[in-house]
């Protein structure tokens, strides 16, 4: 019996077709057998239509928002997003420098130039717990001085900072910061630099912040909306009558779920596209135990030299305590030396007046 995914994307394949291919194949056979049985059952989930796809997955997103192939896609999206018409302009190949080395569960990243020259990029982060406003500041820092050396090459002695546009850092989190839990009904934050008196000055940076767990909640009690939620339930859904209801209301999405039915029947393509996903994870939870670790021994540091400064302080307490016993004891035994000898001078005049 076809479950409801199938019912409305024929092309969805059935376990046992899957598994025969797996099966059939010896390479596919071993990647499949490396899995865990979670695993397994993630991807048989939702290659067969049990569960919706994770649109968050590198391939999947890139696969349906290619700036290259469909600018058209994710300029809706952006325009949605920034509140103003978006084109894409061209794609700007990523700092590979920088995604290599940083920590910080990046899932998916774009970066594209729009059609005034202003650079936009778009994030994924899967574990957003550590993705502090500081971090957000280098990388718009970051787009901001490669624009800088790009058009001061292009442009020669004609340069002028004029021709500096704004950057767009755009990150969605798969799970936000708790930062962003004090706010349970927002669930699109758009920050920007501003002067208190008033002054009107272009600064150029400008951040947005979407949590898709919070509108995720947020969608289970008011549905869809408008626009903006139809793409935002497109991105962090997986459940079938969630996503039946998205491509009823909103039909264009059924289009970009029939692509990736499409794709996952190659099932050598999209089994390496999972194991890409896993070594990823697998990478990221790595390095997420380590951050968690790094905090424990940073929080046990801190107690340490806050108990050693405490005892530092007791212990100069004590030190003085008995520095100045010492010296009342000091002036007792002063104070009894020169009693002592007023005794004697009195002894000394009593002998002699009894001569």
């Amino acid at each position: 019996m076809a479950n409801i995914l199938q019912q409305y994307f024929p092309m969805i394949r059935t376990r046992e077709a899957l598994l025969g291919d797996i099966s059939d194949n010896e390479n596919l056979r071993q990647t499949w057998q490396k899995w865990n049985e979670a695993q397994q059952r993630e991807f048989l989930n939702y290659c067969t239509g049990v569960k919706g796809v994770k649109i968050l997955y590198d391939s999947f997103f890139k696969e349906i928002l290619d700036p290259d192939s469909a600018p058209e896609r994710l300029e809706e999206l952006l325009s949605l997003i920034l509140k103003q018409k978006i084109k894409i302009l061209k794609v700007i190949p990523n700092d590979s420098t920088r995604i290599a080395n940083e920590s910080s569960l990046v899932i998916m990243d774009i970066v594209i130039e729009l059609e005034d020259h202003s650079i936009a990029n778009v994030e994924v982060q899967k574990l957003g717990y550590k993705f502090s406003g500081q971090r957000a500041a280098c990388y718009s820092s970051d787009l901001l001085l490669r624009q800088y050396k790009r058009v001061k090459s292009e442009k020669g002695t004609t340069f002028s900072y004029r021709d500096i546009k704004k950057v767009y850092t755009i990150i969605f989190f798969e799970k936000s910061p708790k930062e962003f839990h004090r706010f349970p009904e927002c669930y699109i934050h758009r920050c920007s630099q501003r002067s208190d008196t008033g002054l009107k000055i272009d600064l150029l940076q400008e951040f947005v912040f979407i949590p898709l767990d919070i509108f995720g909640k947020i969608l289970h009690n008011n549905g869809i909306r408008d626009q903006l939620d139809a793409w935002l339930t497109f991105l962090c859904t997986d459940e079938p009558e969630r996503i039946v209801k998205l491509i009823t209301e909103y039909p264009q999405f059924r289009k970009y779920y029939e692509e990736i039915y499409q794709l996952c029947l190659n099932t050598e393509k999209v089994i390496n596209m999972f194991s890409k996903e896993l070594q990823e994870l697998d990478r990221n939870t790595v390095q997420y135990m380590i951050d968690e670790m790094q905090d424990t021994i940073d929080e046990m540091k801190g107690i340490i030299d806050s108990q050693k400064r405490d005892f530092e302080k007791t212990e100069a307490a004590h030190k003085r305590e008995i520095a100045d016993k010492d010296n009342l004891l000091a002036d007792k035994d002063n104070l009894l030396a020169d009693k002592d000898k007023e005794i004697a001078k009195l002894k000394a005049l009593l002998a002699a007046s009894k001569k």
